[in-house]
């Protein structure tokens, strides 16, 4: 019996534990996209890696040995003089890229002229840059085909020639690569070339001669130091196997509290970051006072390991750290993972901690805490301190944080600017980890200002890199978010799915700000097609008990669409509680969205002339705000409400205005809902004939499918680029057709064509 397929390709060999959508992007990468190594590399994976509790595996060799096999025996049947010249190659080209191939040959006075039976035997050809092998697995086999003493002096080779500006850090790689160690001379030299290549950006790098500083310092006690560092460059370089196995091998609890932060359990999480914290300053200050226990000069240079490790996963590098700094940042990221839970009482936890040490965490962070405790004139001040916060330059992490600020306090055309301006940096900066975290927010202000199209397509791109780098926590966050634009826009089956897939990790992983966000979206979903009473429901659980249930942030902003679904169902008591709260938020941060989305409240909680007047003051106050989406709703629901007090004349006009909004953003059930307020007023609402837009008679989802399948991609192809299932995909495809009334992707190729 053949295994069951996941979408990508990719086999399941281990029925009982399916592979995780991360570990299978992961997996892909590791193996070059090559199927015959990922069919390798899957059988291989134990249940916990499959799970992606537990790291892939690092080298080649144990990634695919089977098909690394193979290669060398292909490049065995080379002559000696061409494997050489490969081999001169795939050093220079292998784990780290050096562009010293041509010098090289140059400097052994070698004749290029053997590369022809490579190229005749499909393995390599050279070009004007160097040699390009066939695939990452050939140029592998290349280099692990030849002795050891052969590549030792091959990297003394490529040493020697690497003498331009700037290449010190690969001089130093090829010196470390051709010792066998130990050697306290060659490790610090190792140190500075990590330093000189993380300041350029190249952390890959760094961590590469981290790494091999640490295999040749004679020093027991610098190696968990090195490989704390590297661990951190690993991160940043996106590589979050080889940051989890180093920061294990690092020995430094901090350090993997802070990787669980991002794709562990955050619960967890949060406990070891603030237990270490404590510890930290506590040692700390008995080392200070001279009492027993304090800390000794290795545990310092553990410590200094870790804050160092700290500031290159936050983006900072400080200078020599002292154990309150160390605990300063850990506090910082224990609330973090507080807020990531929905946990009220661990936020209030990590705040007596930083209290009783005086530790301030940082301004959104802390605004987070004060909101959630109902201080909001606090939460006011350190968001607005940390709005400000998002100027030109600077580290991507303070700017994904100013965005945050910003989307909370309703400022969602500074938050925008920050991510962009986060996502910009952290590119600049070779973290590839902080892009996705920067775009994810991006998406929410075009998301929030009636750009659902544009922000489920930037969403569907972080998703990718949020896999690709291991972050499978911020991947649930976005998974969420994809299913509130899926409902938006009304594709159902992506909302529930996407939907189900984040509530089901976020609960085993204690993420309720994720779960909540997911039930918003079906609560949303219901909402925009009538189902009041099952909107009102999921949105009451939206503060659910325990991590990973739900949070009471989502529930605070969900409020007017509670208010909403509450009253549409005659249980107007806990709503007219839940407005009052949010009045109150919105009377502190005074955002016209906010309190434009309040006076509506006010106007469906009265009635007759007096909601009107409210309605009037939500509309003006909308004016002045940026959230186009919900001032469609607020003509929508306005419109309703002038119809059934017989106010014909105006109800037309704001629910004509509404339905304009509405195809305009693509939401078709808010359209729907127009249209029906319409039809009550005995207008001709239904549209006519066929139109010519297609975005206008298919949902976002079923467009990129029809535009995807008319580009000639197969069902599977589709899946793997949209992280859905194939039957999914399968779904889409057959609704395409029956909406537009045709049988083949023969004619969906022309009527697409007809569209352009």
């Amino acid at each position: 019996m053949n295994a069951p397929e996941q979408p990508g390709g990719a086999p399941r060999t281990h029925p009982r534990t399916p592979m995780s959508e991360g570990v299978r992007v992961r997996m892909l990468r590791a193996v070059h996209g090559d199927p015959r190594a990922a069919v390798e590399l899957a059988a291989a994976l134990s249940e916990h890696q499959l799970a992606g509790l537990e790291p892939l595996p690092a080298e080649p060799v144990a990634v695919a040995p089977g098909l690394l096999r193979s290669q060398r025996r292909e490049i065995r049947t080379l002559p000696p003089d061409t494997r050489r010249l490969l081999l001169i190659a795939a050093a220079d080209q292998y784990p780290l890229a050096t562009h010293a191939f041509q010098r090289a040959v140059a400097a052994a006075r070698l004749d290029t002229g053997p590369l022809d039976e490579a190229e005749a035997a499909g393995f390599a050809h050279p070009t004007s840059a160097g040699v390009v092998f066939r695939d990452p697995w050939t140029r592998i086999a290349a280099y692990e085909t030849a002795s050891a003493l052969d590549r030792r002096e091959t990297h003394r080779l490529l040493a020697r020639v690497l003498r331009g500006e700037g290449e010190a850090p690969r001089r130093s790689w090829h010196r470390a690569a051709a010792t066998l160690g130990p050697s306290r001379r060659l490790a610090g030299e190792l140190r500075a070339s990590a330093h000189e290549a993380r300041a350029a950006g190249e952390h890959a790098l760094a961590c590469a001669l981290l790494e091999r500083a640490a295999a040749l310092t004679p020093d027991p006690r610098e190696r968990p130091r090195l490989l704390a560092r590297a661990a951190a460059d690993a991160w940043r370089s996106g590589d979050s196997d080889r940051a989890r196995r180093l920061a294990a091998h690092g020995d430094v609890d901090g350090l993997s509290g802070l990787l669980a932060l991002r794709a562990g359990n955050a619960t967890e999480s949060f406990d070891a970051l603030l237990a270490e914290a404590v510890r930290g300053v506590e040692s700390g200050e008995r080392a200070l006072a001279g009492e027993p226990g304090g800390a000794t000069d290795g545990d310092r240079t553990v410590g200094g390991a870790l804050i160092e490790g700290v500031g290159a996963v936050r983006g900072v590098r400080p200078a020599v750290p002292a154990a309150p700094d160390v605990a300063a940042h850990l506090v910082a990221r224990a609330t973090e993972a507080a807020v990531y839970t929905g946990d009220l009482r661990r936020c209030l936890e990590a705040a007596a901690v930083a209290d009783r040490y005086g530790i301030v965490p940082p301004g959104t962070l802390g605004g987070l805490a004060a909101a959630f405790e109902g201080r909001y004139e606090d939460a006011r001040d350190l968001l607005k301190a940390a709005a400000g916060r998002c100027g030109p330059g600077g580290d991507p992490t303070s700017l994904i944080h100013s965005s945050i600020a910003a989307l909370m306090l309703g400022d969602h055309t500074r938050a925008a600017s920050a991510a962009v301006r986060a996502a910009a940096s952290a590119r600049a900066r070779g973290e590839s980890m902080t892009v996705p975290q920067a775009m994810e927010f991006r998406a929410y202000a075009e998301f929030w200002t009636g750009r659902p199209r544009a922000a489920g397509a930037a969403t569907l791109d972080a998703l990718r890199q949020a896999y690709a780098t291991g972050q499978d926590n911020g991947a649930c966050h976005l998974q969420a978010a994809l299913a509130m634009f899926a409902a938006v826009t009304g594709d159902e089956d992506v909302c529930r799915a996407r939907a189900e897939a984040a509530r089901t990790y976020a609960l085993a992983r204690g993420l309720g700000l994720a779960a909540a966000l997911a039930l918003w979206a079906l609560a949303f979903l219901d909402l925009s097609t009538g189902r009041y009473a099952a909107s009102a429901s999921r949105l009451r659980a939206l503060a659910g008990f325990g991590p990973g249930h739900g949070h009471r942030a989502v529930r605070h902003l969900a409020t007017p669409h509670y208010v909403e679904a509450a009253v549409r169902t005659g249980d107007t008591r806990v709503a007219r509680a839940a407005h009052a709260d949010y009045d109150r938020w919105a009377s502190a941060v005074r955002s016209p969205d906010d309190l434009a989305l309040s006076a509506r409240c006010r106007a469906l909680l009265a009635t007759g002339p007096e909601a009107v007047e409210h309605y009037r003051t939500a509309l003006d106050l909308h004016a002045g705000g940026t959230r186009d989406f919900e001032r469609a709703r607020t003509e929508l629901l306005f419109g309703g409400a002038l119809r059934r007090l017989r106010n014909r004349t105006e109800a037309r006009d704001r629910l004509h205005s509404a339905l304009e909004a509405f195809e305009h953003f693509g939401a078709p059930h808010c359209a729907a809902q127009a249209r029906g307020e319409l039809r009550a007023l005995g207008e001709p609402a239904g549209a006519p004939g066929r139109p010519r837009d297609l975005a206008t008679l298919l949902t976002a989802q079923q467009l990129t499918v029809a535009r995807m399948a008319a580009e000639g991609a197969t069902n599977r192809e589709i899946a793997s680029r949209l992280l859905l299932s194939p039957r999914t995909i399968d779904h889409h495809l057959r609704g395409v057709f029956n909406r537009l009334g045709i049988r083949s992707r023969i004619e969906l190729v022309r009527l697409l064509a007809s569209e352009e």
